[in-house]
């Protein structure tokens, strides 16, 4: 870590007066690399995280939009004038202020998209003149070697991008405390953010956090479109996604029809190898995830949930689960479940759910099912949430947008030209033209 570290920070010297085109093309390269390369980075990850084929396949195309956004942002970066003369002190000067790289940042990302949460690390950092240290999940370390590889052949100069493969608590801590670290982003669970937070020391943290996302389906929404985006938001990846929907609370007028079709889309998802292309629900990371996940399910039956179907575990895979019944302090509707387990709620009222919502140690995102453009603006002044997703699920993300959360669900933004906003400093110039 300290050779990693130390390479990153002979590289800034030089890397930060790049050009921007050229960091521009360098990012372009990049993209184009990874789309040549999708097929093999796509069974990469299907073998590595578990995901199903079409997922991973996803994951990688999003990752070629990240970097092809990061190229576009890497020539827009800029600042802007400042009226020092709106103070009388001001008279006769000009200002303006520019946005400059940091230096070295530690990036340490998690398994469940080893390519695009690296990406959203990486790509703005390179196209803001910054280097990186990169400290991937120790599951699935394959996928940010090839990335690294690709960086290489793209042109990228040595040091600007190092990877080291290891644990957290060993060359994790190491690195967020680095003296030479200038900033560090993490993606990840809250107890090792805070655990970040507190070793990093004066530094630039961005963390993103992870969330118990919910969903709202008012009576006017059309269920036949609610369902297939709810299955997928609930179920993809074996439902390891930061925004995976885990609570869905249904309006009482529609809800048995919604359970009842829900139900049914549920049972008909094929399980299986994740590199057969069909399938839509694969392993989970380990086999002691998806035991841990089954007892959250164990537990919330006994006390009081109704298991509607799946809570099956065979070897590493979880069968897709939908309980009822649930109530806010079960493990499965307070915490994070990061996996294949959604729970249906029913509710009176609009305002009811959006309070059902809100009582969360996480606000990272929640999604709004309904044409009333009353509630849709009441859902948007009340949630405390990061992202409010209008006729969609709280899984909605482009990787352009901002993106991030309150509460428990982190510190800072992701999105491209957030993330280096983020990773840049603010100068401040002023010209005495007296």
């Amino acid at each position: 870590m300290d050779t990693a570290v130390s390479a990153a920070q002979d590289a800034f010297e030089s890397f930060r007066k790049t050009p921007a085109y050229e960091r521009s093309q360098i990012l372009d390269k990049a993209a184009n690399l990874i789309l040549k390369r999708k097929d093999e980075i796509a069974a990469v990850i299907c073998k590595e995280a578990g995901k199903a084929w079409k997922y991973s396949l996803g994951e990688v195309i999003r990752g070629y939009e990240t970097f092809k956004f990061a190229s576009c942002e890497a020539i827009r970066i800029h600042g802007e004038t400042v009226p020092l003369d709106a103070s009388a002190s001001g008279t006769n000067r000009v200002g303006y202020y520019i946005r400059v790289p940091m230096g070295v940042i530690a990036a340490i990302t998690p398994f469940n998209f080893p390519l695009n949460l690296v990406a959203h690390k990486v790509a703005p950092a390179i196209a803001s003149g910054n280097t990186i240290v990169l400290k991937p999940a120790s599951t699935t370390p394959v996928t940010a070697l090839i990335l690294a590889e690709i960086l290489e052949e793209a042109g990228l100069p040595k040091g600007v991008f190092n990877v080291v493969i290891g644990s957290g608590s060993s060359i994790g801590d190491y690195l967020v405390s680095h003296p030479m670290v200038k900033k560090v982003t993490f993606t990840g669970s809250p107890a090792v953010g805070d655990s970040i937070i507190r070793k990093a020391g004066i530094k630039r943290v961005t963390l993103e956090l992870g969330n118990n996302s919910a969903t709202i389906i008012e009576k006017d929404a059309i269920i036949d479109k609610a369902i297939p985006r709810c299955i997928a938001s609930a179920f993809s990846n074996s439902g390891q996604v930061c925004i995976s929907l885990q609570r869905i609370y249904v309006h009482k007028d529609i809800a048995d029809e919604f359970s009842q079709k829900f139900k049914q889309a549920t049972q008909a998802l094929k399980v299986g190898n994740p590199l057969d292309q069909d399938t839509e629900l694969g392993p989970m990371i380990d086999g002691k995830e998806a035991l841990r996940a089954k007892s959250w399910i164990d537990e919330a039956v006994s006390q009081g949930a109704t298991l509607v179907c799946g809570g099956k575990v065979e070897g590493r895979t979880l069968y897709p689960t939908v309980l009822k019944n649930t109530t806010k302090d079960m493990k499965v509707m307070c915490m994070e479940v990061f996996a294949p387990i959604v729970s249906i709620v029913e509710y009176n009222s609009f305002e009811e759910a959006i309070k059902h919502v809100n009582d969360s140690d996480y606000g990272l995102q929640a999604g709004i099912y309904t044409n009333d453009i009353r509630k849709i603006h009441y859902a948007i002044d009340n949630l405390d949430v990061g992202g409010v997703m209008i006729n969609d699920t709280s899984i909605f993300r482009v990787d352009n947008m901002p993106y991030g959360g309150n509460k428990l669900s982190g510190i800072g933004r992701e999105g491209v030209r957030f993330a280096i906003d983020e990773m840049t400093n603010i100068k401040m110039v002023m010209i005495n033209l007296g």
